[in-house]
């Protein structure tokens, strides 16, 4: 038979046409860009995936390959035979895809073509490194203090941000002697910091504003903002002194308090009677209280005999223990406590001396002049139990924490070698209350 179009001498088939001729009327690539546009970062060498996804993939490779063919339109109408990379230039910014494809043309009629795709390689920087560049771009800062001496609250505060990811809009992160600073390019950013702080943390906030430019043309103004954010001075397992006025408020508790837990509130526990009272951070700051002893005045006791009492209230049950310092055995004392499901004679425990303690404070000296004629002050507060031989010596753990990626202060590099100790050793005190503490553990992510 002969070609319709063009006369040639043909076999037959349903198109009743030459292949030149089909080729020359039908093109099965319209549709279809023969040229693209990818974008590349510089800074991390990774390729954007849409919408927003960066991709990390080496030249003519097929994690590329699939990059490339997923930015053309038009492919699921035609049946992909085969597609590859054309050499070019690594320096040319170009990338060329060779692609076969076909498709049904007439009545059982398929037709196949080879085409060249050319990508024009653009240069975006990603997220994370739009971050790094910004450094000193911020528009809103958020500053995080607490009057304390040590630095287990910023420990733990650490972790929790770096759990729940509270970090990813940040474009820079300073550490100070008392606290954070964490910096932003958006203040929607540094807002929902601040809703994550009030969320895990009892704290208080001041906002203050600056103004950067101004343009009276427009009307328009440039500010930077200022979250300062103070945390409550207060930790686990310190002792504190409320006002007898605060007391009565809290249903008449006990002014000589425990603290039990910290969270966007203060837990303190009476440990003569169980009793568990929640002290909101607005309650703290209209009748602020300080520690009157911490984790680094506990001292070791030895238990002689523990017999219970009969109340509880949740894990802690009540009971009166006979305990002797660790070093010092000559003298005796006996404990109403809290741990009476956990302590039996011969365990270890810590807890604050009270014997012949003096505390700044004036809470504890108004208590201290009527209650210590009526022997309602103890002479020994216990804490928690100890495990003296539950850690050998030298032996390494098997998990392990991640920091943040922080730029220390001047000031705090230039610190001396006694403060380095003393971070060395809050750390460790951190990493042995994961260890003791289930619930404290649960909070964190640990890594082997």
């Amino acid at each position: 038979s002969l070609c319709a179009s063009c006369g040639t001498v043909i076999a037959p088939n349903p198109a009743n046409m030459c292949v030149n001729c089909i080729r020359s009327d039908v093109d099965i690539t319209e549709g279809i860009p023969k040229q693209a546009t990818v974008h590349f970062c510089k800074g991390c060498d990774r390729y954007l995936q849409p919408p927003n996804i960066w991709v990390k993939a080496e030249l003519e490779s097929r994690e590329l390959l699939a990059l490339c063919l997923k930015k053309l339109r038009g492919l699921n109408k035609v049946r992909l035979v085969d597609a590859g990379f054309i050499w070019t230039e690594p320096h040319s910014r170009r990338l060329k895809v060779k692609l076969t494809i076909q498709k049904e043309v007439f009545a059982s009629t398929i037709l196949q073509q080879i085409f060249v795709v050319e990508y024009i390689v653009a240069t975006q920087h990603c997220e994370e490194c739009q971050r790094v560049d910004a450094q000193l771009t911020w528009k809103a800062i958020v500053q995080v203090r607490q009057k304390v001496a040590h630095k287990r609250t910023f420990l733990w505060l650490e972790q929790l941000i770096l759990k729940h990811n509270a970090h990813r809009d940040t474009t820079n992160i300073k550490e100070y002697r008392d606290g954070l600073d964490f910096y932003y390019v958006q203040r929607s950013h540094a807002v929902k910091m601040v809703e994550f702080l009030q969320a895990v943390v009892p704290m208080k906030m001041k906002t203050s504003e600056q103004l950067v430019s101004q343009d009276i043309q427009s009307g328009t103004k440039n500010y930077k903002f200022t979250y300062s954010v103070e945390l409550v001075p207060i930790c686990k397992d310190d002792l504190v002194c409320i006002s007898g006025k605060l007391a009565r408020q809290l249903s008449n508790t006990s002014q000589l308090l425990l603290c039990n837990r910290v969270s966007n509130s203060i837990n303190l526990l009476d440990p003569n009677t169980l009793k568990v009272v929640e002290v909101r951070p607005p309650v703290y700051w209209d009748s602020p209280f300080p520690a009157l002893c911490e984790t680094k005045d506990l001292v070791e006791f030895y238990v002689i005999d523990s017999q219970l009492e009969g109340p509880v209230n949740g894990r802690h049950a009540l009971a009166t223990v006979e305990v002797c310092k660790a070093n010092d055995m000559s003298r005796t004392y006996l404990v109403r406590t809290h741990l009476g499901r956990i302590l039996n004679p011969g365990d270890h425990c810590l807890g604050y001396d009270l014997t012949h303690s003096n505390f700044n404070s004036e809470n504890w000296d108004a208590l201290n002049s009527v209650a210590r004629l009526q022997g309602n002050i103890p002479d020994v507060v216990l804490v928690r139990k100890s495990y003296p031989n539950a850690r050998k010596k030298g032996k390494a753990r098997g998990w392990k924490l991640k920091t943040l990626a922080k730029e220390e202060e001047l000031q705090y590099v230039n610190r001396s070698k006694a403060e380095e100790a003393r971070n060395e050793m809050d750390y460790e005190y951190f990493l042995r209350d994961l260890e003791e503490d289930q619930e404290l553990r649960g909070m964190v992510n640990l890594y082997k």
